[in-house]
């Protein structure tokens, strides 16, 4: 029988048959993402490959000159920038990109892994806060490197990733609001399961706490990064006699909801309400008035989790993981508070 030795011959795969109580087939179609295996018998095979390190020669099956990007929506303006930012280096090593939308902003969906491991691509970028183990051994039994592009969540030390400083962003526009000369200071902040919405909001609260400025319940509010959301949340804080004098929205999208929402209620911005932003997308500078908000190298965080995959990395070393400095782009949606405030 033909021996299917991993690079440095540790194990065959009719030794992982035979570990596994299955026939040298079964275990092949494992290997080629063949749907025809039970799920039980697949998840055995899988751990099985993944404990002996095994590691498909890369003669056997070439990979697809490309790499794929994985996103739960496909419909935000930040994805551009990291489409952008995953197309600038494929181009360096002429592979081309493929787009695939599954799953939840947690994880991608049970049926993509058995598609990635039929096309095989070069590597795949992920804009998730995690991944299934059975997903990473997967993916690694196979030698298909991944990378996870962190603006949501905070991955396990097993898995590379690129993020960027989400506290510091929140401190930041904080900061500039408090330095303006506001003192009741509102945050629409995220969704309350995303690590960087809660990061965001303790950069805030930090912020506020230094300046001995109110930070409670009745100024913070959980959003969903979209417009609709923002603008929600934003009627809420602006009804009553109570209403901030500023608003820090935890993305430009949220951000242009809190414009929409000044506009209803009759009152200026930023003459009677200072609106800062975060992420910095190319729709912030065209917004009326022009968004100050915290840049997020969204491009360049992508460019970075691309470039990853293109590097060997020793399976024994701990997984690599960059973050990105964040900065305050100040435009014309700031402004002292009014007088009367």
């Amino acid at each position: 029988m033909q021996k299917d030795d991993d690079a440095d011959g540790r194990v065959t795969l009719a030794e992982v048959a035979t570990e596994a109580g299955v026939s040298l087939s079964t275990v092949s179609k494992v290997l080629n993402g063949r749907t025809d295996v039970a799920r039980t018998t697949r998840t055995k095979v899988e751990r099985l490959l993944e404990t002996h390190g095994y590691r498909r020669r890369t003669h056997g099956t070439p990979l697809a000159p490309l790499i794929e990007i994985v996103f739960h929506e496909l419909e935000s303006v930040w994805a551009m920038e990291l489409i952008r930012g995953v197309e600038n280096v494929a181009k360096e090593h002429g592979a081309g990109v493929v787009l695939t939308e599954s799953g939840t902003r947690h994880a991608p969906g049970a049926e993509w892994i058995e598609g990635v491991l039929r096309r095989r691509p070069l590597g795949v970028v992920l804009v998730f806060s995690t991944l299934p183990d059975t997903t990473k051994e997967q993916l690694r039994s196979r030698a298909i490197p991944f990378v996870i592009i962190d603006p949501a969540g905070d991955p396990e030390p097993d898995v590379p990733s690129v993020g960027s400083a989400n506290w510091s962003g929140g401190m930041a526009a904080t900061r500039h609001l408090i330095d303006s000369g506001h003192r009741s200071i509102a945050i629409i902040t995220g969704p309350e399961d995303m690590m960087c919405s809660l990061a965001r909001l303790d950069g805030y609260r930090s912020a506020m706490a230094m300046a001995g400025l109110d930070a409670g319940p009745h100024r913070v509010r959980f959003g969903d990064f979209h417009v609709q959301g923002g603008f929600t949340r934003a009627m809420e804080l602006l009804e009553g006699p109570d209403r901030p004098t500023a608003i820090f929205a935890g993305s430009d999208l949220q951000a242009l909801g809190v414009l929409e929402a000044a506009r209803l209620k009759g009152l200026s911005v930023p003459r009677d309400l200072s609106v800062v932003g975060y992420d910095d997308v190319p729709l912030a500078q065209w917004s009326s008035p022009a968004l100050t908000t915290v840049h997020q190298p969204l491009r360049h965080m992508a460019e970075e989790a691309a470039r990853m995959l293109t590097r060997p990395h020793d399976p024994g070393k701990a997984a690599l993981r960059i973050e990105l400095a964040t900065r305050l782009v100040v435009r014309h949606s700031t402004a002292a508070p009014p007088p009367s405030a």
